[in-house]
């Protein structure tokens, strides 16, 4: 109850903020979208990068808050080369069940992964499992590197601030 009643007070408060983001950002964009069921969609990806191409695909879900954003983001995928912790990749983490998460430990050939918007729950697979890296965030009329050093501090700090992940996100999902 009284969480509840929290939210909506949140919601409330923060709306002329949520309306902002949203025309700022595209949010708010009712294009029309042919959606391929993902299994499909990102084997075809995957072997592209296997042959040397890059992929761009666009982010659906919300495990990835606040830095990817659910059919809005889209993210470009090269062929993974040196893995490192913090490196948001795409990963086959069981037959045909994909997932672009960011890596959080590397131990040989057993990599773990973990979305920036989870607050408990890790996948692992294998470093061969790991189908592309991500090089490139694209936005609405925005474009960020991955390498990008201040993203790389904004990313180590969210990785910091696991313990009160969970407070911020629901500070975030009032906003957004």
């Amino acid at each position: 109850m009284l969480k509840s009643l929290l939210r909506k007070t949140m919601r409330l408060l923060m709306t002329p903020l949520r309306m902002n983001y949203r025309k700022r950002n595209g949010v708010t964009d009712k294009q029309a979208r042919k959606e391929i069921p993902n299994r499909v969609l990102l084997g075809l990806a995957r072997d592209m990068i296997r042959e040397g191409h890059t992929a761009t695909i666009s982010v659906k879900g919300y495990s990835m808050r606040p830095f990817l954003e659910h059919e809005r983001d889209r993210v470009t995928l090269d062929a993974p080369k040196n893995l490192k912790v913090g490196d948001a990749v795409l990963a086959e983490i069981s037959k045909d069940h994909y997932v672009l998460h960011r890596i959080i430990g590397i131990e040989g050939e057993r990599v773990t992964l973990m979305g920036d918007g989870n607050i408990s729950g890790t996948e692992s697979c294998r470093v061969s499992d790991v189908a592309g890296v991500v090089t490139q965030y694209l936005r609405p009329r925005r474009m960020l590197l991955a390498s990008d050093p201040i993203l790389q501090r904004r990313i180590r700090l969210w990785r910091k601030l696991l313990p009160v992940r969970r407070y911020l996100l629901f500070i975030y999902k009032a906003i957004i």
